[in-house]
């Protein structure tokens, strides 16, 4: 009966390091000395409000997420959940201070369309269903026309997301959002 003996090999590979020579490790004796007092970071006991357009003071402001893969956009938002509120939504303004856009969002699934009537920047809008998945995104244009167009989801949404032009570029419909309700 024959029997294997298994040979160990041990191969010791470092970057930058000639064969024989071992590599140059950090000095112990160099090290900061450990301590029991806890190193801290200063936080502020006070947090600045956020800049709020004086259009959008009597909206909630609320922190969003919108998840995509690898992206994750945070948001805080002004959220328009009444007919009147959505009817205004970020019309007449040029700075939206502090706020990333606006949350539309509505008690039931929609196929209700947005224009740009009014509105003096560009817009990125992205749409979602009553279970958080993307519906659709996309640039609205500015309106110089007094016939403005229509801008429809393509599909049934419950929510929708306006941020600056440009703002939902990379967006896909792998999307979804999360809104604390």
């Amino acid at each position: 009966m024959r029997r294997f003996i298994p040979i160990l090999l041990l191969a010791v590979v470092s970057s930058g390091c000639a064969a024989g020579q071992v590599p140059q490790l950090p000095d112990p004796t160099t090290r900061a000395p450990i301590t029991d007092t806890p190193t801290t970071t200063a936080v502020p006991t006070t947090t600045e409000p956020p800049v709020i357009p004086p259009e959008l003071e009597q909206f909630e402001i609320r922190s969003i997420t919108i998840e995509d893969r690898e992206l994750t956009y945070s948001l805080t938002v002004a959220v328009a959940d009444d007919a009147t509120e959505r009817a205004q939504g970020l019309m007449g303004l040029l700075d939206l201070g502090d706020l990333d856009g606006m949350l539309f969002i509505y008690p039931a699934p929609t196929t209700s369309t947005f224009w740009m009537e009014d509105t003096l920047i560009p817009l990125d809008i992205a749409f979602f269903d009553a279970a958080n998945r993307w519906v659709n995104n996309f640039t609205m244009q500015l309106c110089v026309d007094e016939d403005c167009p229509d801008y429809s989801a393509g599909g049934e949404y419950i929510y929708a997301v306006e941020v600056p032009d440009a703002g939902f570029a990379a967006l896909t419909p792998a999307a979804t959002i999360d809104i604390d309700l």
